[in-house]
Parts: C-alpha cells; sequence; structure tokens
C-alpha cells in the first residue's frame, strides 16, 4: 500500500483498540455480527446484552457516545422500512394502541431494527478505531483474494481523486458568486460534471505513475507473485494475546447467542 489514507469516520486515538492490528478487528468485527445474525429473535434480552458489549467496546476505545450514535443514522432507511413491516405483513393480526398489526410483521420490524443496529455500531466502532489503509493491510494479512484487495485499494485512491476534484471545482463556483437555484442552473453543473471527469482521468494517471513509482507492479509485468500489488512496508502481526484481546467481544457474544438458543 502507499501512504496513508485517513477517512472522516476515523477518530484518532491512543485506546486499546486503536493498537489492535487490523485484521484482529476486522475478524471480531466479522464474527461479531455473523453471531448477532444467528441469534433467535425472540431472545431479546440476547441483544441488550450485545449493546451492552458494543458500549463496553466503545468506553474502551474513547469514541463518544454522541459520536456512534450520531453516525447510527446512516440506518434510517432500514428503521423505515421495518416501521412499515407491520403494517404490510399477512398473517394472525393484533391491536396495538388501536392499530390493527401483523404479529409476524412486528417480530421482523424487531428482527431488522435490533441486529441491524447491532451490525451498523460494531461497523461504525471498526472505522472510527481503524483508518483505511490499516484496513486494506488486514485485508491482505486475512488472506482475502487479490484481486478483491487490489478493489479495495483503487476505490479508496480514486474515490478521494474525485471528492477533492469536486471539492476544488465547488470551491471555484462559489468564488465566482455561482449558486444553484433552478433548472436554468443545470447546464453549468453539466459542464462542471463533464470537466470532473476530465480531471479526475488526468489525476487518476497521475496516481499510477505515483504507485508505480513506489513498487507498484501491474499484473502484466509482475513476475512470480501475485497480480497488481504493492510491496508491502509495515508487516502487520499480532500476537496471541492480541487475538485473544479482540475475540473477547465475538466469544462473548457467541455464549450470549447460545443461552438465547437454549434457555
Amino acid at each position: 500500500m502507499g501512504a496513508g489514507h485517513a477517512h472522516r469516520l476515523y477518530r484518532h486515538g491512543h485506546s486499546p483498540v486503536h493498537a489492535l492490528p487490523p485484521h484482529t478487528k476486522l475478524a471480531a468485527a466479522f464474527l461479531f455480527v455473523v453471531v448477532v445474525v444467528s441469534t433467535p429473535r425472540t431472545a431479546m434480552w440476547s441483544f441488550a446484552l450485545y449493546a451492552v458489549l458494543l458500549a463496553h467496546v466503545t468506553h474502551l476505545a474513547r469514541v463518544p457516545a454522541a459520536l456512534l450514535l450520531g453516525r447510527l443514522l446512516i440506518e434510517v432507511p432500514f428503521v423505515a422500512f421495518a416501521v412499515l413491516m407491520p403494517f404490510v405483513a399477512e398473517g394472525e393480526r393484533v391491536q396495538v394502541l388501536g392499530l390493527s398489526l401483523s404479529v409476524s410483521g412486528l417480530w421482523g420490524a424487531w428482527n431488522v431494527l435490533a441486529k441491524g443496529t447491532l451490525g451498523v455500531a460494531a461497523s461504525v466502532l471498526l472505522a472510527a478505531t481503524t483508518e483505511l489503509r490499516a484496513l486494506v493491510l488486514g485485508l491482505q494479512r486475512l488472506k482475502l483474494p487479490p484481486v478483491l484487495v487490489q478493489i479495495a485499494s483503487f476505490m479508496i485512491r480514486y474515490g478521494e481523486v474525485i471528492t477533492d476534484e469536486m471539492r476544488r471545482m465547488r470551491i471555484a463556483r462559489a468564488s465566482r458568486g455561482f449558486e444553484a437555484r433552478g433548472v436554468r442552473h443545470w447546464g453549468v453543473l453539466a459542464k462542471s460534471a463533464g470537466a470532473l471527469f476530465i480531471r479526475s482521468y488526468e489525476r487518476g494517471e497521475r496516481v499510477h505513475l505515483a504507485m508505480v513509482s513506489r513498487g507498484y507492479s501491474p499484473a502484466a509485468t509482475r513476475r512470480g507473485g501475485a497480480p497488481g500489488t504493492m510491496p508491502v512496508i509495515d508487516e502487520v502481526t499480532a500476537s496471541r494475546a492480541q487475538w485473544s484481546y479482540a475475540l473477547a467481544l465475538p466469544c462473548a457474544a457467541l455464549v450470549i447467542c447460545l443461552l438465547g438458543w437454549f434457555l
């Protein structure tokens, strides 16, 4: 990988969670989500305990609760979908506050809200404590297919290229007094979109040349190695203690899940 890529979701810190190697956090978050999804929806107390576990991780990571709750707003569309389920689902009906609601729809809405919220919260914590570059290195360390890792790496690089060009062009338009107020300004925006494509393409070529100068080997020229990879400068390893610390979350969640099935 090349230079680091800071992203808006990342919150710089020196907590024990920040210090964990990225591949251990990726594995822990993935296993935690799998356990949560595997939990029976009728074991409502299990999801409360999962929330307590995530709250403890949030405290260890020194991530403000307000920040976590604010970023959970990304699941609002799913909340709207869950709210509609009791009204549109079929089956046995029950009266709640004078409304006829489907029992299966109520359970489905609860299932989506509980498991979706916990999954999003785990993802937000992962993003808040791990830089993008470290996440890609973690995927590489977990032996994901090199093509997928390469796609993720390019998505990060060129996503930042396009975002930066959009910001520059927006500032340039604002400095000239432009403000989109109606249909008559669509022509200017369309021309800006065309200019954005050309500028992004040109900057993308420069990014590729910079990658080649730093050791990137395209598939056509690389010999005896994985196609299209950057030389790994920082070899990320994890000790047994770090793995144990990271996997404490999914292991505790697994115990709760098993109790939910058998109690």
